[in-house]
């Protein structure tokens, strides 16, 4: 089992193959960083898409050889993310991922009916490996970036999604909690229903081999303590592989948290297109970009 990002990152290197990455509007110091670890590293490729000037600019200025990449110049945001988007849908590359270009510009290049890269009928969500030393495993999350308010057939997307990526991991049987605000379902939250119909689901076998709980508060989903003390019996145990939140609102907050106060790093990627897509905030640590990287690289070739 694959129990931190850097176990990650070896698993990756085992499978010894280079993955090629076409990077939307790539003259990012952090993007172009990350990107060229992976790279040194052996197990990347890299077409940078962009103003090239700004690009060969930036490698020279942090001492990184823009020999490293093939590097394609395009006139606008939109141009870079279309064509990045063609170069992956063509199989000139096998990993998408985004660099300055806004995130609108780029769901949309993935989006489109005739030239993007999304499944037939998929989901388009995001799902998140978080590793922090405030929890005793990996802890994956959904949906922190895509989907505002997920309706009941998007949260089963998303729970096929993150169980599909922990299997990648090695986490055979994942526990997976429906989080709340309480354990208690209510008329009041609009998700306790879709929770019922998702965890009968869950016991006739439709996730596959998998626990599933909620609604559960943070507390009961990954502390055990909390447990005895709530005295609530749960079969997640405050020892959640994964985390469904009930919306973007919910999601994204706890993820930056974790990141900035709880000394996170992660690695996360945009689920239900055909190969996989690196979505982040430019905030994020070259790290975390690293990250995600070797996570589209590990999930490459899955469906």
């Amino acid at each position: 089992m694959v129990t931190s990002l850097d176990q990650m990152v070896g698993k990756v290197l085992s499978m010894k193959r280079r993955h090629r990455i076409a990077v939307a509007w790539a003259q990012d110091p952090g993007t172009i960083a990350s990107v060229s670890r992976a790279v040194k590293e052996g197990f990347a490729e890299a077409v940078l898409i962009g103003q090239t000037g700004k690009i060969s600019d930036l490698c020279i200025s942090r001492g990184i050889d823009p020999g490293l990449f093939t590097l394609i110049s395009s006139a606008d945001e939109t141009d870079s993310a279309v064509t990045a988007v063609r170069l992956v849908r063509s199989g000139q590359a096998d990993i998408l991922m985004k660099g300055l270009v806004a995130s609108d510009i780029f769901l949309r290049a993935i989006m489109d009916r005739n030239t993007g890269i999304m499944q037939q009928n998929a989901v388009l969500s995001y799902v998140g490996a978080i590793e922090t030393p405030m929890y005793h495993k990996l802890l994956f999350v959904t949906d922190p970036a895509v989907i505002p308010y997920p309706d009941l057939r998007q949260k089963i997307a998303m729970i096929r999604y993150a169980a599909g990526m922990t299997r990648r991991f090695g986490i055979e049987k994942p526990k997976i909690a429906l989080i709340g605000a309480s354990e208690k379902a209510s008329s009041h939250f609009t998700y306790s229903s879709d929770y019922a119909i998702i965890k009968k689901m869950a016991e006739g076998g439709e996730f596959g081999s998998c626990i599933i709980d909620g609604p559960l508060d943070l507390f009961l989903a990954c502390d055990a303590k909390s447990t005895l003390i709530k005295g609530v019996d749960t079969p997640v145990a405050g020892d959640a592989d994964i985390l469904l939140f009930p919306s973007l609102e919910a999601c994204n907050p706890f993820y930056k948290s974790l990141m900035l106060f709880g000394k996170g790093s992660l690695g996360g990627m945009i689920m239900g297109t055909d190969r996989p897509v690196i979505l982040m905030s430019r905030s994020e640590s070259e790290q975390s970009k690293f990250y995600c990287i070797a996570l589209a690289c590990l999930m490459n070739g899955c469906k």
